[in-house]
């Protein structure tokens, strides 16, 4: 999977639209090959992103789980510890 493309799901405060349009972004990208489409297929591409934000905004919505909200936060330091071990900063 895409290392730039995050979890969005059980988060408090909830995720919002412009981080489920970022993560469509990311992955029409990724499945494209390409950050920026010719002209010729910036409708595609950009009608794609839509519909994948659309979806996934539905799938988020509709997810049900038992655990506890994670805080987002928490889940950052968490995530530049481990870039800190991994890249040694």
């Amino acid at each position: 999977m895409c290392r730039n493309i995050r979890p969005l799901a059980n988060f408090a405060p909830p995720v919002t639209d412009e981080e489920v349009h970022a993560a469509a972004l990311q992955y029409v990208r990724k499945i494209s090959g390409t950050t920026r489409p010719s002209q010729a297929n910036a409708e595609a591409f950009d009608r794609a992103v839509a519909e994948v934000a659309e979806v996934s905004a539905q799938l988020l919505a509709t997810l049900v789980t038992t655990a506890p909200p994670r805080d987002r936060e928490v889940e950052a330091a968490k995530a530049r510890r481990r870039a800190a071990v991994r890249y040694g900063t």
